[in-house]
């Protein structure tokens, strides 16, 4: 073979070369989705691919070596081609729709210009997409700010388990900052406990309260932990994060408010007491010079009477009324709990004890009053811390051994007779003693028959309010019957007969009848009467002390034969204190003879 017959072949295999090539470089065009037109340095289109084909709704077959000018509306190819320079981004009107187009110039390899390209797609997709994104970006940084602004601390992990998000709150409980978590493993922030991300990664199921110790302050946390579901598919988990601390604080604020409330119940006056008979101006008179002193009060009396009362006017009235004043039922609160109510504890001093302990009732209303309500039903060891505080004005906490000194006044109050229960053996003399420097009796309602038309009136302005009713007055028919009998349980049981009384009546009465009360008293049946007719003759001849304990055994014994044994029902129907009947059951020996 000569040499022109290679030369021949191989410029034959050459064109076929390029031939393949073009044809790739034009399917490669033809399966873009952007529109392309080329033209030459003369501005005549020699390429246009069918994405351009179909947004300008032109034929390349009918515009290929033809002028672009002419053919395409509002094109600038030919001014690309003589100045040379690039126009991106431009905006041109189609007619049927408008596109965005970047034209640049096509220079040789000497830098010549040998033509121009124009690459263009529809503008109603590019702002479809740019608003897509824009809304994309507006949802995140809304999601971004709405995690950052909450007050928990919030973990997010992808389907590794790797750290994807944290926000603020999650660094200010745990000390740690995105540089330490993200793309780390969810364990990186734990001190104590196992990593609930990796478990709920593992199970797919949420988990709820996980108690642990985060951070290198050991900080103690509450976890919940979700699973991140996208179309079934896990993508990772979610962690809020609770400070316990934080809930141990609010747990506190509660307990302050809750003393608070306490506090604004002191909110009676001497004002209040309703009464002019002569016993009642003198005890009156007696608690007023004994609320200027800084002494220990004892009110004494018979239940119903008003002790509680005049506690708070004696707190209302002395230098003590800006500091707090508090109520405690000795008898209402168990024997186990008064003790920590009163004195508090240290951290670990029984069962259920808070963490860091707690302060009692003694510290926490320093510089004000605290008010013992039936203070002799309180046990021997109570008692006894009770007079540490009158005698040193310091306590102990339950569990500790450190003392604590307080500032408190004490005003105490009870129905039981003080001196036989110290004869009994039931009440410290000592405390007795201290406890009866300014001793205050306030009389049962029988000894001051006079003021009952003035607590008629009173207490009918006050249930008129309650009730909603307009009751004017108690007949004077209804006022005899009052006076003539002896209100055992005093004010109180006037108040409640009253309240009974108006409640029978019918709107249209305004003046209450005798028919309108209830029986005032119990019946007894010939075997109570019997009964009590032997308790009678039992206790003549007996002194005073033998005589009370007879007749009070008995009537404890009549209530706890009607109440069937239920010694709380009973203690209701004595209007005492469920306690307080526990102790004369014991001290009075009653065994199981009713």
């Amino acid at each position: 073979m000569d040499v022109l017959s290679v030369v021949a072949r191989a410029y034959e295999e050459l064109l076929r070369n390029q031939a393949s090539a073009i044809d790739q470089l034009l399917t490669i065009l033809d399966s873009t989705h952007d529109g392309m037109i080329a033209v030459d340095k003369s501005g005549v289109i020699r390429l246009m691919n069918s994405a351009a084909e179909k947004l300008t709704g032109l034929n390349a077959r009918d515009i290929i070596g033809r002028p672009a000018e002419e053919v395409i509306p509002n094109t600038r190819l030919h001014l690309v081609v003589r100045s040379g320079k690039a126009e991106l981004n431009q905006q041109q009107d189609m007619g049927k729709t408008v596109i965005v187009t970047n034209r640049v110039p096509v220079r040789d390899k000497d830098g010549g210009i040998v033509g121009a390209v124009a690459v263009f797609r529809d503008i109603t997709e590019v702002k479809s997409l740019a608003s897509e994104i824009t809304n994309l970006k507006e949802v995140q940084s809304m999601l971004e700010a709405i995690i950052n602004c909450t007050q928990d601390a919030i973990s997010v992990v992808d389907a590794r388990g790797m750290g994807m998000l944290i926000n603020p709150a999650y660094t200010r409980l745990t000390g740690l900052t995105a540089e330490d978590v993200l793309g780390k493993p969810p364990t990186v922030d734990i001190a104590e406990g196992e990593s609930m991300h990796l478990q709920v990664l593992r199970t797919g199921q949420p988990v709820k309260g996980v108690p642990m110790k985060v951070g290198p302050g050991r900080r103690e946390v509450v976890v919940d932990v979700a699973p991140i579901l996208v179309e079934g598919h896990l993508k990772g988990s979610v962690a809020v994060i609770h400070d316990t601390s934080e809930i141990i604080r609010l747990t506190e604020e509660l307990d302050r408010m809750k003393h608070l409330v306490r506090r604004l119940e002191a909110k009676y006056t001497f004002e209040d007491v309703i009464g002019e008979s002569q016993v009642i101006r003198d005890a009156i008179e007696h608690a007023k010079r004994a609320a200027e002193t800084p002494a220990t009060v004892i009110l004494r009396g018979e239940s119903g009477t008003g002790k509680e009362l005049f506690a708070h006017a004696i707190h209302n009235l002395s230098p003590r009324r800006t500091g707090p004043f508090v109520r405690v039922n000795c008898a209402a609160i168990a024997e186990t709990l008064l003790e920590s109510e009163l004195f508090g504890y240290v951290e670990g001093a029984f069962t259920g004890a808070r963490r860091r302990g707690r302060r009692g009732l003694f510290e926490e209303d320093g510089g004000g009053t605290l008010f013992l309500d039936e203070i002799g039903v309180m046990n021997l060891n109570l008692q006894t811390k009770v007079l540490r505080v009158l005698q040193e004005k310091e306590i102990v906490r339950v569990g500790d051994n450190t003392p604590i000194g307080v500032d408190v006044r004490i005003i105490a109050a009870t129905n039981i007779n003080l001196e036989q229960a110290v004869e009994a053996g039931t009440f410290r003399e000592d405390l007795y003693y201290r406890l009866n420097v300014v001793p205050i009796f306030i009389p049962p309602l029988r000894q001051r028959r006079e003021d009952i038309p003035l607590l008629v009136h009173y207490l009918i302005r006050k249930f008129n309010q309650q009730y909603g009713r307009c009751v004017k007055s108690a007949s004077p028919e209804v006022i005899k019957v009052f006076e003539s009998y002896d209100w055992p349980g005093n004010v109180r049981e006037l108040e409640n007969v009253l309240g009974r009384a108006m409640i029978n009546m019918k709107y249209s009465e305004d003046v209450i009848l005798p028919a309108h009360l209830p029986p005032l008293g119990r019946k007894r049946s010939g075997f109570e009467g019997a009964r009590w007719a032997s308790a009678r003759h039992s206790a003549e001849g007996a002194n005073l002390s033998e005589a009370v304990q007879r007749i009070e055994r008995e009537v404890i014994l009549q209530a706890l034969k009607r109440a069937r044994g239920n010694k709380t029902e009973a203690a209701r129907r004595l209007g005492i204190a469920t306690r307080s009947l526990y102790y004369k059951i014991k001290r009075l020996n009653i065994g199981d003879e009713r």
